[in-house]
């Protein structure tokens, strides 16, 4: 049974950032020294513990979100390693939400990057303490200070440096610690073997500058700090941790250390970081449910004697057990062969095996505890963002918040032999995705798919026929547009048909107008003296729900409306349901069509990073694909930087036009934005 002070032990951390900043060659030695491993993989070898996918190997990035478990300094340290593509921002958005702590990866070449600034927020947005690393600082152009100014220019944080670093690029040699203020240096090829010294002179009085902004800000919050630095004495190094550790776990800063992963350097003091500063499940204050009946408020603490309950944070099909389904522990114990219940399907069912997994390695264990992240294999149906508790004491906790697809195309199997498999290997990649969607197109009869971007998309179709032994043609990628209206307008539907018998009456009349940006459905009823009678109106919004999934330009659907229903009338004997659902279906269609109608389609944030000579060539390129260009600034060495909002439709095949423009030396990223009015909207 764990005990407080193991459970102090524990750390639930995830590595984060913009793609090729280093997160799994940094987690790779993470693994290394704390002995997880016994040999270090490399990303562009292929043979990266936490990249075992085929297309990670072949790609040389991550796809999919892994998980580890390492031991150091007699604390057990639960990892997962993220993507760093947008077209991935689902396996950062489920990690985050289990995690206690985030380590994020700053390249010290390329600063502050567009997914940098996306990872950052989704880590305000569930109040996960942080680190920073800034790495890469032997690369040609690594730049630590300009990375420390970039990020507390774009994140609005307070990152403060606890370590800088001796030298740079080609003399990048070590690191100084601004608690200890001595210098650490490597001294093998390895890194294992590494050293304390004196601060080389040179260096002296910027660490003494930097040691002394780190010492004002932990004072604004600390009374001994702070009393200590008026009277001019020095604080202890246990005061300054203590110190660093309560500013961290409270969100208030966030420490940045710095290296370079894959010359082996800084990762230990990263590791002596996590254990120092990050917060342990005792830290994290009790997880909030409801209880799913009543809907009566709980909260659970990270305590094996209460009641048991867990996230499901992401499900996973394998080959040789079927389907994983991983989860985070907060509060009780649970034993493999336990039935259990998932109270968001309210579904009873046995655990079979439980496991601890390393990447795509599995290793049982008899039982799952607080802080726990692992794996079970037998919950049939479970789904990303179910919750898993107790029989005798149901809860549910918040559900985890999935993206939207963006792009889709159409794909059909290239036999007949080939289209059950399709079927199948389409419904577990949905399970396993919840930002990919499948549908059948009403009109074409066509299957789509649906995702948050090409590479997105082109891993599904590779994972098809490699995964699930199916050959599928795919048709061009369509953009996921939407339609709303500008004007208001009012509409009418009656719906009257007499058979003899008992018939059918419906009669609504109702407004239409804009709502807010992202509200989608707001409905309203005015109906006065019962005109309508109450019992009806879930129906009419019930039918205003059904009209907006197809809008009338081309059939996408309808967002941000307000409906309000006002007036109508009823039939004693023959209104219901039915009748007032589709009398609503065509009073929105009549309102909507005279409403100035307009298609909305996806705008991506795009940065394009290219050297000064192609500067004007980059430019007009993006200016041909309707780009909104509001920003162009120089960025390290003779390269600019130009940031610019396009729409979606026009930026298929860029990564090749790009390409072809700058001899290969530009960069991109893009991420979704919002959605505005085409060009060619139809205003009607």
């Amino acid at each position: 049974m764990p005990t407080e002070n193991s459970l102090a032990k524990i750390r639930n951390i995830g590595l984060a950032a913009h793609i090729d900043a280093g997160k799994t060659t940094t987690t790779e030695r993470m693994l290394f020294y704390t002995g997880r491993v016994h040999r270090m993989g490399e990303v562009d070898d292929g043979d990266a513990t936490m990249d075992w996918m085929p297309q990670e190997m072949e790609r040389g990035i991550t796809i999919t979100s892994a998980a580890t478990t390492c031991q150091w300094q007699d604390h057990q340290i639960n990892i997962i390693d993220t993507p760093g593509h947008v077209d991935f921002t689902l396996e950062v958005e489920r990690a985050l939400r289990v995690l206690d702590g985030l380590i994020m990866i700053m390249c010290a070449v390329g600063g502050v990057q567009p997914q940098s600034e996306t990872v950052w927020r989704q880590a305000n947005k569930y109040n996960i303490p942080r680190l920073v690393f800034v790495n890469k600082l032997d690369r040609v152009g690594a730049d630590f200070h300009d990375t420390l100014h970039q990020m507390r220019k774009c994140f609005g944080a307070r990152v403060v440096a606890i370590q800088i670093p001796i030298g740079a690029e080609s003399e990048f040699g070590g690191v100084i610690d601004l608690i200890t203020m001595q210098a650490i240096r490597w001294q093998d090829e390895l890194g294992v073997e590494y050293e304390y010294s004196e601060i080389p002179a040179e260096l002296r009085n910027l660490a003494e500058k930097f040691r002394e902004y780190l010492l004002v800000t932990l004072a604004e919050r600390n009374p001994v700090l702070e009393k200590k630095f008026i009277e001019g004495e020095q604080p202890s190094e246990t005061e300054i941790h203590q110190a660093l550790r309560e500013g961290t776990v409270a969100g208030y800063l966030a420490a940045v250390l710095c290296g370079a992963a894959l010359k082996n350097r800084g990762i230990q003091p990263l590791l002596d970081a996590i254990i120092r500063y990050l917060p342990s499940p005792l830290d994290v204050s009790g997880i909030r449910g409801e209880h799913p009946n009543d809907g009566t408020i709980e909260i659970r603490k990270p305590d094996p004697e209460e009641p048991f309950g867990a996230l499901l944070f992401k499900v996973k099909s394998d080959p040789f057990v079927g389907q994983l389904s991983y989860f985070r522990v907060y509060s009780g114990t649970v034993c493999k062969g336990d039935r259990i219940l998932n109270a968001t399907t309210g579904k009873r069912q046995r655990l079979g095996r439980l496991l601890r997994m390393h990447a795509n390695r599995r290793e049982d264990v008899d039982q799952a505890e607080p802080g726990d992240i692992l794996a079970a294999v037998g919950l049939s149906g479970a789904t990303t963002g179910d919750t898993l508790c107790d029989v005798n004491h149901p809860i549910r906790f918040e559900k985890i918040a999935f993206p939207q697809p963006v792009i889709s195309m159409a794909i059909e199997a290239k036999s007949k032999a080939d289209e059950d498999r399709l079927v199948d290997a389409l419904s577990i990649l949905t399970i396993e995705d919840p930002s990919f969607a499948v549908s059948t197109d009403p009109e074409t009869d066509q299957q789509i798919i649906a995702g948050m971007g090409e590479l997105h998309l082109e891993i599904i179709v590779d994972r098809l026929e490699r995964e699930f032994n199916v050959n599928a043609n795919v048709g061009k990628p369509q953009v996921a547009y939407k339609e709303t209206v500008t004007g208001r307008s009012t509409g009418e539907g009656r719906f009257v048909r007499q058979t003899g018998g008992k018939g059918q009456y419906g009669h609504v009349v109702l407004t239409v107008e804009p709502g807010e940006t992202g509200s989608g459905l707001v409905f309203n009823s005015e109906i006065k003296r019962g005109v309508i009678p109450t019992e009806f109106i879930s129906a009419v919004e019930a039918g205003v729900k059904e009209a907006m999934a197809a809008g009338s330009i081309g059939g996408y659907p309808v967002v941000d409306i307000r409906a309000t229903v006002f007036d109508g009338s009823y039939h004693d004997v023959d209104s219901s349901d039915i009748a007032y659902k589709i009398a609503a279906r065509l009073a929105f269609k009549d309102a909507y069509d005279k409403a100035q109608p307009v298609l909305l389609e996806p705008i991506m944030a795009v940065e394009v990073v290219t050297p000064d000579d192609y500067l004007g060539e980059v430019a007009n390129d993006l200016n041909r694909r309707q780009a909104d260009i509001y920003g162009s600034n120089g960025a390290l060495g003779n390269t600019q930087t130009i940031r610019a909002l396009v729409p979606l439709a026009k930026m298929f095949g860029y990564s090749t036009s790009l390409r072809n423009l700058t001899q290969g030396r530009a960069t991109y990223g893009m991420q979704p934005h919002s959605y505005r009015a085409t060009l060619n909207s139809s205003n009607r």
